[in-house]
């Protein structure tokens, strides 16, 4: 790992860690202790997808065109004005206002910094970095959370504004941290004819495994990540019965199982199929349902219920830490020499989709319709090694075994040629 990516790594958890402090709170926050009601806190939770799907399509442009730093220092920039704007804010405009700055500046960092990320990094050492990135971001947002759990005080606003002053000095330390990162010369669109600028989204579409991976990352966002507050929650709580703590008990269970089990999963994965990697991930997922419905339709007491709920969302940590270092790594090999940033804006509009429908489908029938609710999801998730096995068929030899490029270039060092390899 070199200087330049030690930083990018150091800067995810600082940025992970200052999100950590407001994210678990923004609602009761705005509800309750600005007391701008029950409304005003879900339209600021909607301004934030809604900020997200306006800036995506232009930020991977702008990536392309400028580099992924530039982008990333000014993104910085507008989310501490935005996080600190919203410790401050006392009204409904300028709550939703400072809203909609966090949010737009919150979307583009992921994109900006996958895209550095790929840059600082070779396809055989890809899969580990963005594994190592999907570590820290979720030891910083615990970590955050938990002191941040500490510092706030729900009757007095003082100390929210303290959490969002802390949100703001750490993308502020981030932008510092980032400005001294050495990025390895990357094609632009500039150095490329006008023509490929033009065509870069046209080309995108074009891109027959491209559009296969973001319709299985719609899926895979929309029956997981979308459904992690909102859906299963109401249903742990509605159908199963469980306590609040019991929910808080299984979030920290989901952390800690991609905290604990992030580099010996990255072992198991690393040489195997990222196509049979990610069908993988659908059986988990689809196990995992199958142990919520039991939680909530299996009539046991309440200890079995809860332990079923927690162990659901365990096996969904083991998921997500089996797709860190499969899906972003194959986003940037499916992208063509200065187009990363295109891919990875592109990919990230699609979770930002997912995670905007995932909550409005998800909580209404989880609530009213707990068995259809386990049912529709248990499908969706076989529907995930479906599309998987399905992608495997677009997708070349190296880019679904990447470690194949690293042999193929130690052989040909010794002498043998290209169709020895491949024989």
């Amino acid at each position: 790992m070199g200087a330049a990516m030690r930083r990018i790594h150091v800067g995810n958890a600082l940025s992970a860690f200052g999100l950590g402090f407001t994210v678990p709170y923004l609602y009761v926050y705005v509800a309750q202790v600005r007391g701008l009601g029950a409304m005003t806190a879900g339209l600021v939770l909607a301004v934030f997808a809604v900020a997200a799907l306006i800036v995506l399509p232009f930020a991977g442009r702008a990536i392309v065109r400028r580099g992924p730093l530039p982008v990333l220092l000014a993104t910085l920039v507008l989310a501490a004005i935005g996080a600190l704007s919203l410790g401050l804010a006392g009204s409904a405009a300028t709550v939703l206002a400072a809203a909609a700055l966090l949010g737009a500046g919150q979307a583009v960092m992921q994109p900006a910094l996958a895209t550095m990320i790929v840059d600082c990094s070779s396809a055989e050492t890809r899969s580990r970095a963005f594994a190592t990135q999907f570590f820290l971001q979720n030891l910083g947002l615990g970590v955050g959370g938990l002191i941040g759990g500490h510092l706030v005080d729900t009757t007095r606003v003082s100390s929210f504004t303290l959490l969002f002053s802390i949100e703001a000095a750490m993308f502020l330390l981030l932008a510092v941290v980032m400005a001294t990162v050495r990025i390895p010369h990357a094609p632009r669109i500039t150095d490329a004819p006008d023509s490929s600028a033009k065509g870069a989204w046209k080309q995108l579409l074009g891109n027959r495994a491209m559009v296969q991976l973001s319709v299985l990352g719609f899926v895979l966002f929309f029956a997981c990540y979308g459904q992690f507050e909102s859906g299963l929650s109401a249903y742990g709580v509605e159908a199963a019965g469980i306590s609040t703590s019991a929910l808080g008990t299984a979030l920290a269970a989901n952390t800690l199982m991609i905290v604990v089990a992030q580099f010996a999963v990255l072992k198991f994965v690393e040489r195997r199929r990222r196509s049979r990697v990610i069908a993988g991930v659908g059986l988990i997922w689809a196990v995992a349902w199958v142990v919520a419905g039991y939680a909530g339709l299996g009539h046991g007491s309440r200890e079995m219920a809860t332990a079923a709920f927690v162990s659901t969302y365990a096996l969904f940590g083991l998921g997500e830490a089996m797709l860190s270092p499969t899906v972003a790594p194959l986003v940037a090999d499916l992208a063509p020499t200065g187009l990363a940033g295109q891919y990875n804006s592109a990919f990230a509009l699609v979770k930002q989709l997912a995670l905007a429908v995932g909550p409005a489908v998800g909580g209404p029938l989880a609530a009213s319709l707990p068995a259809p609710y386990i049912v529709t999801f248990l499908l969706f998730s076989l529907g995930i090694s479906v599309l998987a096995v399905r992608l495997g068929r677009s997708l070349t030899e190296v880019q679904d075994r990447p470690w194949l490029a690293a042999r193929s270039r130690v052989v040909a060092r010794g002498g043998a040629t290209a169709e020895s390899v491949s024989a």
